[in-house]
């Protein structure tokens, strides 16, 4: 098994295990986050291939489309739950700014160690601070999202 498997095999195991941490009060909102995020990102991704922005060598089902579904589809969506989950609803506004830059940061920080040092995705024309812009437009239209949902409920 390739070091790219071992990766992606325990990118599901690990977002697996820590959905098992989810108090059982946030349930609902870790599972809208989750869905909300899998729409956006897996639209979103399947752009950027189709404009060759990015490749994906190694991936879980190549011959059904050309995106990464673990981090599309999976990854993303999971951490994104847990950024809904423990969001900073009662600090001030430039921590919760702090919050955005510091999630989308580190997911930025581990793609440009795997783009850099695996072949499981492949920047052609692309650079790190798009993947950050729109991380952070991303989880803020989620947000959005899942708060106006549960203040309508």
């Amino acid at each position: 098994m390739t070091l790219e498997l071992w990766i992606l095999l325990s990118v599901y195991v690990v977002a697996i295990g820590a959905f098992c941490f989810i108090p059982k009060n946030k349930i609902r909102l870790a599972v809208l986050a989750f869905l909300t995020k899998h729409v956006i990102t897996f639209l979103i991704g399947l752009v950027v291939v189709e404009f060759g922005l990015i490749e994906y060598p190694v991936r879980l089902f190549p011959s059904v489309n050309r995106t990464s579904f673990t981090y599309e589809a999976f990854a993303l969506p999971a951490v994104c739950s847990f950024f809904m989950i423990w969001y900073p609803i009662d600090r001030s506004k430039l921590y919760q700014l702090g919050y955005y830059a510091a999630y989308c940061s580190v997911l930025t920080g581990f793609e440009l160690v795997l783009e850099t040092y695996t072949d499981l995705i492949e920047y052609i024309h692309w650079e790190w601070y798009v993947t950050w812009i729109s991380l952070c437009i991303s989880f803020y239209i989620t947000r959005r999202l899942c708060v106006w949902f549960f203040s309508k409920a």
